[in-house]
C-alpha cells in the first residue's frame, strides 16, 4: 500500500485522510504486520490493504484502489 505521494504505508503511521480526518495504521495486511491489538487472525483474511483506526468511523479497511480515489497523507511515521 502506498499513500498518495507514493510513500509505503507502515503500521503505526499517523495519517490524514481527505485533508480533514486523522487515523493510525493498525494493520498492514500486504506487509503482514499487525499491532498486537489487531492480530493477523482477525484481519488477515481481508487479503490486502491496511486497517486504519480513524477519528470518523473507527476501523476502516483500505486497499490500493480505495487509496487511489482519496487523498491519504503520511503525517508522522511511527
Amino acid at each position: 500500500m502506498n499513500y498518495t505521494d507514493g510513500t509505503q504505508a507502515k503500521v503505526g503511521d499517523k495519517v490524514l485522510i481527505g485533508g480533514r480526518h486523522h487515523g493510525v495504521v493498525v494493520a498492514d495486511i500486504d506487509g503482514d504486520e499487525y499491532l498486537s491489538k489487531y492480530p493477523r487472525q482477525q484481519w488477515g483474511s481481508l487479503g490486502s490493504g491496511v486497517m486504519i483506526n480513524t477519528d470518523f468511523g473507527g476501523l476502516v479497511h483500505y486497499d490500493q484502489e480505495s487509496f487511489d480515489g482519496e487523498l491519504m497523507e503520511l503525517v508522522k511515521r511511527a
